[in-house]
């Protein structure tokens, strides 16, 4: 799958995160960095990460607590899951490999990650595609019914521990396939089984289950505090949403987005929350459209 990708490792604070690079070092455009989603692994751009990085350099990276990263202790109010971490964690990675500055394109919970990246590290951020994402303060403020029954992961795994953890260790791919797996029969069997080996890793239901507590803590106090001192994104900033799924039909993406930022452009495809493995080609053509007069 990743046979033009070569697989590296760095060290953040103890943690090992995994990652992969391939394209050009000397194309002459900020290198892109991709960032995955729930519970899934930087598998799932391997129909669009070779495209992308025929006339760029293009890293791929798994979250901490997925993937092939590490799985830290979540410690108190799940602060090692903090966007505000995971984030270093990306800004560490491109550092080490020589990127001060470059464009993100990230999905789910990658793009929350990206959505702190572009706050808390501006000089670092040239500009973000975004998939199927709205802000996660905006979205829990907005919680309706049947935002509550689509998204029921998220008020599942915020439980007290350890019960999510241990109805998901019960059995990890059950958890996936009532996640993921109804979903649509678009995932190429090579992902999904990267997913199934991944989330069958050690710790992988702990991690999972901090990345979401912390998404409804501290995560939610740092967005707090943003709002309060009016810091907003100002790099530009496209959004896709999923014309079929949950955020686009719960949510006005655009409007919310335009409230947390100050250049935003984006609309519906004709996509589910999967969209680089459901239309891949309309990611290309957007990230072409997007990053292409950089």
């Amino acid at each position: 799958m990743w046979t033009d990708f070569r697989p590296l490792t760095v060290q953040r604070d103890g943690v090992t995160l995994f990652a992969r690079q391939g394209g050009p070092s000397d194309s002459g455009r900020p290198p892109l960095l991709l960032l995955h989603g729930h519970p899934q692994t930087m598998a799932m751009w391997h129909r669009v990460a070779p495209t992308l990085a025929r006339d760029r350099r293009v890293v791929l990276m798994d979250l901490r607590g997925y993937g092939d990263s590490d799985r830290p202790p979540a410690g108190e109010g799940s602060a090692a899951y903090a966007k505000r971490e995971m984030a270093k964690d990306a800004v560490t990675l491109m550092q080490s490999l020589g990127h001060e500055r470059f464009a993100v394109l990230a999905h789910d919970r990658g793009a929350r990650v990206a959505h702190r990246l572009a706050l808390d590290h501006p000089q670092a951020v040239t500009r973000l595609l975004l998939l199927d994402i709205a802000p996660t303060l905006a979205m829990y403020e907005g919680t309706t019914e049947a935002f509550a029954r689509g998204y029921w992961h998220w008020f599942f795994l915020i439980q007290p521990a350890p019960r999510p953890e241990r109805l998901i260790e019960a059995d990890p791919v059950a958890y996936l396939r009532e996640g993921m797996g109804s979903k649509g029969d678009f995932f190429d069997k090579r992902a999904w089984a990267e997913y199934e080996r991944c989330l069958l890793r050690p710790g992988s239901a702990a991690a999972v289950c901090a990345d979401y507590r912390a998404g409804a803590g501290i995560d939610l106090a740092h967005d707090r505090a943003d709002r309060a001192a009016g810091r907003r994104v100002k790099q530009p900033l496209r959004v896709l949403w999923g014309a079929k799924g949950i955020v686009g039909t719960c949510f006005e993406p655009m409007k919310l987005w335009q409230a947390a930022a100050d250049d935003v452009s984006g609309r519906a495809v004709d996509s589910g929350h999967y969209i680089a493995e459901e239309v891949p080609d309309v990611v290309l053509a957007e990230a072409a459209a997007f990053f292409g007069d950089e």
